[in-house]
């Protein structure tokens, strides 16, 4: 049987919608900065940045969804991607977070955790 959507590709191109999500934040604080208080004071920045940053912003939420269902999120899991969405540069954050919790496909460094404490990955000998 397969699945409607492969989970490695879900979670790699979550990871780059949330990386491309940050930047269009930073672009779009940046453009804001100008258009308040920098100077020269212009709105070239965020009339840039803005549609580039909602458009990214929705295509996050849609990632976050199609990956939450591929990878089984619970609701936890669902409300803090979806706040990543809305806090800037919270995206990486929670990208970081879901890799160390296991929460993209599997724990962060889990295949060297037995070789680094000397443990061996091999099963219990069977008795008879």
């Amino acid at each position: 049987m397969t699945r409607a959507f492969d989970v490695r590709n879900a979670a790699a191109w979550f990871r780059l919608i949330a990386f491309a999500e940050a930047l269009s934040w930073i672009g779009l604080l940046v453009g804001m900065y100008f258009k308040y208080l920098g100077t020269p004071r212009t709105e070239v920045g965020v009339k840039i940045f803005g549609p580039i940053h909602g458009g990214v912003f929705i295509a996050f939420v849609i990632a976050a969804v199609f990956t939450g269902l591929a990878l089984r999120w619970r609701l936890g899991t669902w409300l803090l991607a979806l706040l990543g969405s809305i806090v800037p540069l919270a995206s990486v954050i929670f990208l970081i977070w879901a890799d160390r919790t296991g929460r993209m496909g599997h724990a962060a460094g889990s295949d060297q955790v037995g070789a680094h404490a000397g443990q061996s990955r091999r099963t219990a000998p069977e008795t008879t």
